[in-house]
């Protein structure tokens, strides 16, 4: 297990701004149920569903900022388990686009990739290995997609979403799996015990300007799509 405890550059948890949040949340003194539940929350919930400028950016950095999606909140999630004492691992995917129309729309949204990586952390409790994709949508987020399709109680793909059962989907951990886009993988790259050897391997298929242009505008025009039905439905 000790190699799922280790710090590496992506999994900076000794940053002190983690540090400091670890401390004013008192994690290290909860037992392992109540820390994985408290983490998972607190990534889930009060790290906003947004885009980052890139998938491969360290843990403080997607505390920085206040968003993320699912590479960047595993990212994140793994550093403070990490942190903590719980051991985790990462396994890679890619997934269908069509996940993220929506929130991605018009031209963009015919040239981005078919294929998007997409990863999702496991927890180790209780001699079991635990999958947590659930994290990836926050509340405030998904209540509000709820609210705008009201109708919606089964399949829904688009927005950041691909589950069977969007009235209810399995996001809340209690020693369970958690998902909320696994329906749309179509790819699967295995288990890798960092996400910096997740992406030693595996990147985003972008040539440099297509780069440039999500990193610096595309990736914004996402953020503003997801902040308004955030705001406009809750």
């Amino acid at each position: 297990m000790k190699t799922y405890l280790e710090k590496t550059p992506i999994l900076d948890y000794d940053h002190s701004d983690i540090q400091s949040l670890i401390s004013s949340e008192g994690w290290c003194e909860q037992d392992a149920f109540t820390k994985i539940s408290s983490i998972y929350n607190f990534v889930r919930d009060e790290i906003r569903f947004g885009y980052n400028i890139d998938d491969n950016i360290p843990a403080s950095k997607v505390l920085a900022d206040g968003y993320g999606q699912c590479n960047t909140k595993s990212n994140l999630l793994m550093a403070l388990l990490r942190a903590v004492g719980i051991p985790v691992r990462i396994h890679g995917f890619t997934i269908h686009k069509a996940l993220q129309k929506g929130a991605i729309t018009g031209l963009w949204y015919r040239l981005s990739p078919e294929n998007i990586l997409h990863s999702w952390v496991e927890v180790y409790f209780e001699d079991e290995w635990y999958n947590l994709e659930g994290v990836i949508l926050d509340r405030s987020y998904f209540s509000a997609l709820k609210r705008k399709f009201p109708d919606c109680k089964t399949s829904f793909c688009g927005y950041g979403a691909y589950t069977d059962s969007f009235a209810n989907p399995p996001i809340d951990w209690n020693r369970n799996n958690t998902y909320i886009q696994h329906k749309g993988i179509n790819q699967d790259f295995g288990l890798f015990d960092s996400p910096d050897e997740f992406y030693k391997m595996h990147g985003q298929q972008l040539n440099l300007i297509k780069k440039w242009i999500f990193r610096n505008f595309v990736r914004h025009l996402m953020n503003r799509n997801v902040d308004r039905i955030r705001k406009k439905f809750n």
